[in-house]
């Protein structure tokens, strides 16, 4: 399979919530015509964003069969899969393959931080195993407890349809040392937004966006900068961009980036419990990064139809 399989933004959108917690599928689907106004290449459902190990089963099946209609296979819809153990993950995987959604974005199994790369890679294989749709494998050894090397996605290579990897190790180093290890094998995806220029430099292939789901318009352009390798005018948006990506590396980055999405007019901060609304100096701080950042967002040219 030729590398980029895919390439591009592929945001993290969020599952929109109404305020007891139940989704909001109307608002969900808003939010997806939106991001893909902007020229996005790929949509990502269901991630760490997008709540996933908050929702029942039938609700992640339900949100997944709501995208397939309303992207009408536009762009690939992948979904995560982020169950806790390896049999639920393959039935989710058959699940989603019959739904219609194109590929998906593995983690490993939750709730099991192991040392042994053996362990790690047998989920991820086993995954790959139950379903014929390309997968990208999601590398993030702070939030998980599972590092997955470049020694490890090189033995993982021989898999057909691992096809890229999202790299959220927050070391930039790793970028040049997958490259070196397992040469171009994967389309490489960053998703850690406040380094998303440090990468490109390095050389990728795409972009989990987060945060860029509040500012559609101007994470699309700073992308497609990046790779026409406008250095200078991607490094004055991008400057502008950093204090809102840092949003994207919190713990709460769920309630932050919700909030971000509903004071840009594209959705409500509610979240599934136990995640609760921000408050007091905490809410203050996190609404005066937003507020800056709305006052000051740089005009894009406008996308051609």
């Amino acid at each position: 399979m030729a590398k980029p399989y895919w390439s591009g933004v592929f945001p993290a959108i969020t599952t929109q919530m109404h305020k007891d917690g139940s989704i909001d599928f109307d608002a969900t689907a808003r939010h997806i015509g939106v991001l893909l106004e902007s020229g996005v290449k790929g949509m990502v459902m269901l991630g760490s964003l997008g709540e996933n190990q908050m929702l029942d089963p039938d609700e992640k099946r339900a949100v997944l069969d709501m995208a397939v209609q309303v992207i009408e296979g536009r762009v690939p819809v992948l979904s995560g899969v982020a169950e806790t153990g390896t049999p639920a993950a393959v039935r989710y995987v058959k699940d989603c393959e019959r739904i219609g959604v194109d590929g998906f974005m593995v983690m490993p199994a939750m709730c099991y931080k192991t040392p042994d790369p053996a362990e790690t890679m047998a989920h991820f294989r086993t995954v790959a195993k139950a379903t014929g749709l390309p997968i990208m494998i999601y590398n993030n050894p702070i939030s998980y407890g599972n590092d997955v090397t470049p020694e490890m996605f090189a033995e993982m290579g021989k898999v057909r349809n691992f096809v890229a990897l999202k790299e959220s190790s927050g070391d930039t180093r790793r970028i040049t040392d997958l490259h070196n290890v397992c040469g171009d094998r994967y389309a490489i995806f960053t998703g850690v937004d406040p380094l998303a220029l440090e990468s490109a430099v390095l050389g990728i292939d795409g972009w989990v966006a987060g945060t860029g789901i509040a500012f559609p318009a101007q994470n699309q352009y700073v992308w497609e900068l990046m790779q026409a390798r406008e250095w200078e005018k991607a490094r004055e948006i991008y400057r502008w961009f950093t204090p809102l990506l840092h949003l994207d590396t919190h713990v709460k980055f769920v309630q932050y980036i919700k909030l971000c999405v509903q004071e840009c007019g594209l959705g409500t901060e509610w979240t599934r419990a136990p995640r609760l609304p921000l408050t007091g100096a905490e809410r203050k701080r996190v609404l005066k990064v937003i507020h800056d950042g709305i006052a000051s967002a740089p005009k894009v040219p406008k996308r051609k139809k």
